[in-house]
């Protein structure tokens, strides 16, 4: 079993958490509300193509927006292997999280 990076556990999270509206700028919109980091369109764009050639995410385009001055939405689509390896990383988690006490911040 292949664990996921944090970043690439993340990226799955949030593209499974926005379904049809995942695309790159929704994506890191999302990522920065959640995390209270700034995260450059860099951080996003490169980990996703890494992902999609890894199989664990598909693209397909969207319908063409004017706002975007009649381009399309590259939209981001989780695989049944994507799926899996997000399952696989939060048991792998839930496992050594088991028996710690709790913390507390300091």
């Amino acid at each position: 079993m292949d664990l996921l990076g944090r970043t690439e556990e993340v990226l799955l999270l949030t593209i499974w958490r926005l379904q049809d509206e995942a695309y790159g700028l929704s994506i890191r919109d999302e990522i920065c509300a959640k995390t209270g980091s700034e995260w450059s369109i860099g951080a996003i764009y490169a980990p996703l193509h890494r992902l999609e050639r890894k199989g664990l995410v598909t693209t397909k385009f969207g319908l063409p927006e004017a706002k975007r001055g009649g381009r399309r939405t590259v939209l981001y689509h989780l695989t049944q292997s994507g799926k899996n390896a997000l399952l696989d990383t939060k048991a792998v988690q839930d496992a050594l999280w088991t028996g710690i006490l709790t913390l507390k911040r300091a």
